[in-house]
């Protein structure tokens, strides 16, 4: 049967979010009071996906007692594990195995937060006849990340992985859709990086790589900065996701989010795309502007924190002035 399924890559430790990864995966860490991949796997639900497979690896225990089967999410979820990492191609090989059906796969990195047209996307690679859809965007600066140059039909004639000169700012952005018969061939059991070996190869065999630009919302949320923004933009509006909590308390009009539970004092000045999380007590003459704000925490009366992460449980003093700064991770 041809269905439409999905791998999510959510292997990685992210070291450039440390100290919040210290104990939890980048992907379950809280994006708009709720974990990252939840964002994601809402995303391929309503791009017609029916069912997703998780490629685990760091601190994998903690994703299926959240996600479960899949089914309070409306989409059939299962885990795959790998006991050492084996890279981007080496992860989707492993995953691959669990999936049912036959039709084309997606594949998400698990630290990319879009608004690109996924459907959009399946669609495309069905008109191209392609073997691999890549989704592309434009950057101002693409040092960082890797250059893909297209023909003008849109078939990819070369990769450029991360250099001082990189020959167009059309940026790989990490969602691919693979046929079946693609992802066999990627050697099963051995650490293969897709981008640096897969796609390189496919081009040198004369294979359908085609890229599908799209100009959407677009954000690596690889480093703390980032994924403030990631839950301010949720918050604000900026992007949607239909995992973002619609919660009693919560003033979009103000952005910001107050999770169930949460009490703010009435003169207590909440902004910035803030999130207030599950039983957290903002005290009076409190400000928090850009912050995320974990569950059971309490911020003490005439408190200013500015672009803070503060974990579950944790008390702010009282008149204590914050900007940047993690508390109790």
């Amino acid at each position: 049967m041809s269905k439409r399924s999905a791998i999510l890559l959510v292997g990685g430790r992210g070291t450039r979010l440390q100290p919040l990864t210290n104990h939890t995966p980048k992907p379950m860490l809280q994006v708009a009071g709720v974990p990252f991949t939840e964002h994601q796997i809402l995303k391929a639900r309503d791009a017609g996906i029916d069912e997703i497979v998780l490629a685990t690896s760091f601190k994998a225990e903690l994703f299926q007692p959240y996600f479960g089967d899949g089914r309070d999410f409306g989409i059939s979820i299962k885990y795959a594990l790998e006991e050492v990492a084996l890279g981007t191609g080496g992860a989707i090989s492993n995953a691959a195995q669990m999936l049912s059906g036959s039709g084309p796969v997606a594949v998400f990195n698990g630290d990319v937060l879009s608004g690109h047209d996924l459907d959009g996307q399946f669609k495309f690679h069905e008109l191209k006849g392609a073997d691999v859809t890549l989704y592309l965007t434009q950057v101002a600066d693409a040092r960082a990340f890797g250059a893909v140059e297209l023909e003008s039909s849109g078939k990819v004639f070369a990769f450029n992985e991360k250099m001082e000169n990189p020959p167009t700012n059309i940026i790989n952005a990490g969602c691919y859709i693979f046929n079946r018969e693609v992802i066999t061939k990627i050697p099963s059991g051995e650490i293969v990086s897709v981008e640096r070996e897969t796609f390189p190869s496919l081009l040198k065999n004369g294979a359908k790589v085609f890229g599908y630009i799209d100009s959407a919302y677009w954000l690596d949320i690889g480093t703390p900065a980032a994924l403030l923004k990631a839950s301010q933009d949720l918050i604000s509006g900026e992007i949607y996701s239909p995992a973002t909590p619609i919660q009693k308390g919560s003033k979009s009009g103000e952005a910001y989010l107050a999770l169930e539970g949460s009490s703010i004092a009435p003169n207590a000045t909440i902004s910035g795309g803030s999130v207030i999380g599950r039983e957290s007590i903002v005290r009076a003459d409190a400000l928090v502007s850009g912050c995320v704000i974990g569950a059971g925490c309490v911020i003490g009366a005439g408190a200013k924190l500015t672009n803070c992460f503060v974990s579950d449980n944790y008390e702010v003093p009282a008149s204590f002035i914050a900007e940047g700064i993690y508390f109790g991770f």
